[in-house]
């Protein structure tokens, strides 16, 4: 199992879903970054040479930035939108979508599946009236 970028490879994929799994590489990105490497795309992680890894892991971290150097960039963004308490920053406290979004309904896994109508989330009563 190669590792790269701190993340282990899986070893059955093949190298162009494989490098998917690093934080900030997509399909698009990973083939890229095989085309420059000069690797073949259908290769399987576990078939590649010491001298392929290698070449893979510098290509990548002197060409983009992955893991938990992009996971700072975006904590800092949202910190900083946070401080200046601009309309997305004040969303991003209160824990409701920043985008645009509806929130009288669709918005369960973000407000943390919280029902404010009348009747929803009521119990029945045990006893007959």
């Amino acid at each position: 199992m190669a590792r790269i970028a701190g993340v282990n490879i899986p070893s059955e994929k093949r190298i162009e879903i494989a490098l998917t799994y690093i934080y900030g590489i997509g399909r698009v990105l990973s083939g890229k970054i095989l085309k420059n490497a000069d690797i073949d795309f259908n290769k399987r992680a576990s078939d590649l040479t010491n001298e392929e890894v290698n070449k893979l892991r510098t290509e990548i971290e002197k060409s983009y930035k992955v893991e938990g150097e992009l996971r700072r960039i975006f904590v800092f963004n949202i910190k900083r939108l946070k401080e200046i308490n601009c309309y997305r920053g004040t969303r991003h406290i209160k824990g409701l979508p920043a985008r645009g979004q509806r929130t009288k309904t669709n918005t369960r896994t973000v407000r943390g599946n919280v029902r404010r109508t009348m009747g929803s989330g009521r119990r029945k009563s045990s006893e007959k009236t």
